[in-house]
């Protein structure tokens, strides 16, 4: 089980650093051409979601992997989950239901991470 964790933890930070850092640092202009959302919603909110994001990810190494309050990867694997949920909910609300391939995988990462938080914490 510390394996799978380890391998499914790295691809879900692997995915969030990105999709969050990219939040952080780029222009709305830059952040359009991927994401179409950016373009009605407060840049505030937009850096808001990538610095959740990345903590998030950070939250799901850090901690297992120098033993100071594991517990804390439970935390940001469920923490990346209602980030998910809310994006979800935010496509459906805007009849983008064709964008939900992505936040699917967005979102069964972190729930496997969560699931085997549980197991090896």
């Amino acid at each position: 089980m510390l394996i799978a964790y380890w391998i499914v933890a790295g691809l879900t930070s692997a995915l969030y650093l990105f999709s969050g850092g990219i939040k952080i640092v780029r222009s709305r202009e830059q952040l359009q051409q991927m994401m179409t959302w950016v373009a009605t919603a407060r840049m505030p909110i937009v850096r808001a979601i990538g610095i959740v994001e990345v903590l998030g990810a950070i939250g799901l190494i850090l901690p297992p992997l120098t033993g100071i309050a594991p517990a804390l990867a439970f935390v940001a694997a469920l923490g990346l989950v209602v980030v998910q949920i809310g994006a979800i909910v935010f496509h459906l609300a805007r009849g983008e239901a064709r964008l939900l391939g992505f936040n699917a995988l967005a979102f069964a990462l972190p729930v496997a991470t969560l699931i085997l938080s549980t197991i090896w914490l």
